[in-house]
């Protein structure tokens, strides 16, 4: 649909389930993420906007000027971009007041987790597979209240070591209440941190 913000996919779902926000990482699409949400909870209602950054032909949520080195400003607005869409599709699809959690892997991931940092009035859980720190010094919101679910690998060279961890001690500081799952691998999805997610999403 291309009446909101962004294009986008929506699924419908069960009244029990938390509405997954589903973001792609760089080059994917709202149809590739939606079978992430599906193995993570498939009775959810689910949103998987399209990212509105083009990098040579790849979608993705923000620009950058080289690998691991993020356009700040831009980071900021899109964060604020996104907020506000799912604002408009949590209305438009009936899904105000319920439990809204975001999932994303890489540069979806790293959106979701500027969001959290920037807009927590509108995003307060997200599972962020392959995240690492989006913007220097994020401001000082309060985020006692949110949840995040961080599964990183130890050898990722896209998503390092130090500036995952620079992410959780961030969110921490602020008082988010952070869980972290590190698995021996790179850039990836791991059948572990799928199940640490699962795991995450149910409690």
């Amino acid at each position: 649909m291309t009446d909101l913000t962004f294009e986008h996919e929506f699924v419908e779902g069960s009244a029990g389930a938390p509405v997954l926000l589903l973001l792609h990482g760089t080059g994917g699409s709202p149809t590739d993420i939606l079978s992430l949400g599906k193995e993570l909870c498939p009775a959810s209602p689910m949103i998987a906007p399209a990212g509105p950054v083009s990098e040579h032909g790849a979608a993705r949520w923000f620009r950058r000027h080289a690998e691991g080195v993020f356009d700040t400003e831009d980071v900021v607005h899109r964060a604020g971009q996104l907020a506000d869409f799912v604002t408009e599709a949590r209305h438009r699809y009936g899904l105000d007041g319920r439990r809204l959690v975001a999932a994303g892997f890489s540069n979806g991931a790293n959106i979701a987790a500027a969001t959290v940092l920037l807009r927590p009035d509108v995003l307060r859980e997200a599972v962020l597979f392959a995240a690492m720190l989006p913007i220097p010094e994020p401001p000082r919101h309060d985020l006692t209240g949110t949840r995040v679910l961080m599964a990183n690998g130890r050898h990722d060279p896209m998503a390092p070591l130090v500036p995952a961890q620079e992410l959780a001690a961030a969110l921490r500081e602020r008082g988010s209440d952070v869980t972290e799952h590190w698995h021996s691998g790179g850039h990836q999805i791991t059948v572990d941190g799928m199940a640490a997610a699962k795991e995450w999403l149910g409690a």
